[in-house]
């Protein structure tokens, strides 16, 4: 029989043959089966297929979210988004902006402002206070005071406005009003003489009670009182402070007020925070000619501290 006669130019002339000789050989010798086979499949084999584009585009990381800063109202007032608010000239009390200000609601330690004011003005600062076993029931923001333990009021008063604790709150109230009760009764009572007259007051430290209740307004005329008096200005326009436990042990405390830390024109002042309340804060501002006090109630974190950053910059602008 005549030989096969491969085409011209055929590239696969080298296997061919090859395949030729195992094919005569292959019945002489089985072993040679499993060659043919191999050479087979090896001509057999397909040049792997390109990947088809996905359709789906590739998600990107997503980039982390950041709270926008607010958008403005007519005139420029930043439109916040807290539950109530007011800005107010600290001079002359004249209001700027308001919204929501004569809602009762819950104030959080934003009332502490009331508490350092009658303290403050109670005067007697380097006297000496002794720590009572029913003042260290204030949870949950504790500077961890010990009954017997002494110290002055005016080291106190520092705590209790920069870094809002609770139970020395409740170390000066006791002190000065003989009980928690009584000192209530003092704060209703100062509240009143201001002309905060839609506040009602249980205890010195804002944590959640029944008949407890102030409104943006009053917050303000209270905040008012409090930046005019030299030892509350002072103490709560400090980033930190250092307290001195009577066993010589100290705690760098720092302000709980983060606008103060942002912002070279805020020099002050209290924040204020629980469940009921929202995020609040009380802050004050100042530029040469000119002072201003924002009350954020309700707010969320951490909007309190772009809202309030952006009320005092407008009100210092106008």
């Amino acid at each position: 029989m005549p030989a096969e006669q491969p085409l011209a130019n055929d590239t696969r002339i080298p296997q061919l043959r090859a395949m030729k000789r195992l094919r005569h050989s292959a019945l002489r010798k089985p072993q040679l089966w499993i060659a043919l086979l191999c050479c087979i499949c090896t001509t057999a084999v397909a040049a792997p297929a390109k990947k088809k584009k996905s359709s789906t585009p590739v998600k990107r990381a997503e980039a982390v979210e950041r709270e926008p800063e607010p958008s403005t109202l007519p005139g420029g007032v930043p439109n916040t988004r807290a539950a109530a608010v007011i800005v107010i000239d600290a001079r002359t009390g004249d209001v700027l902006y308001e919204k929501n200000a004569d809602a009762p609601r819950a104030a959080a330690s934003t009332q502490k402002l009331l508490t350092g004011l009658i303290i403050a003005e109670r005067g007697y600062l380097d006297r000496s206070v002794t720590v009572a076993p029913i003042d260290t029931y204030a949870e949950p923001t504790k500077l961890n005071i010990k009954a017997g333990e002494t110290y002055q009021r005016i080291d106190l008063l520092r705590a209790l406005l920069v870094k809002s604790c609770n139970d020395v709150a409740r170390c000066l109230a006791r002190d000065t009003g003989g009980s928690i009760e009584g000192f209530a009764e003092m704060m209703n009572e100062k509240a009143r003489s201001l002309g905060a007259l839609n506040s009602h007051f249980v205890n010195p430290n804002g944590l959640p009670v029944p008949g407890q209740y102030s409104t943006a307004r009053d917050l303000s005329i209270i905040a008012r009182a409090a930046y005019a008096n030299p030892t509350i200005r002072s103490i709560v326009s400090l980033p930190q402070t250092v307290f001195r436990y009577s066993d010589g042990r100290t705690r760098e405390l720092e302000n709980t007020n983060k606008v103060l830390k942002r912002l070279p024109y805020c020099n002050g002042m209290k924040t204020g925070y629980t469940d009921a309340a929202g995020h609040c804060l009380i802050s004050s501002g100042a530029r040469p000619g000119r002072d201003v006090i924002a009350v954020v109630l309700g707010d969320r974190k951490p909007n309190v501290w772009s809202d309030s950053a952006s009320l005092l910059a407008w009100a210092l602008r106008i």
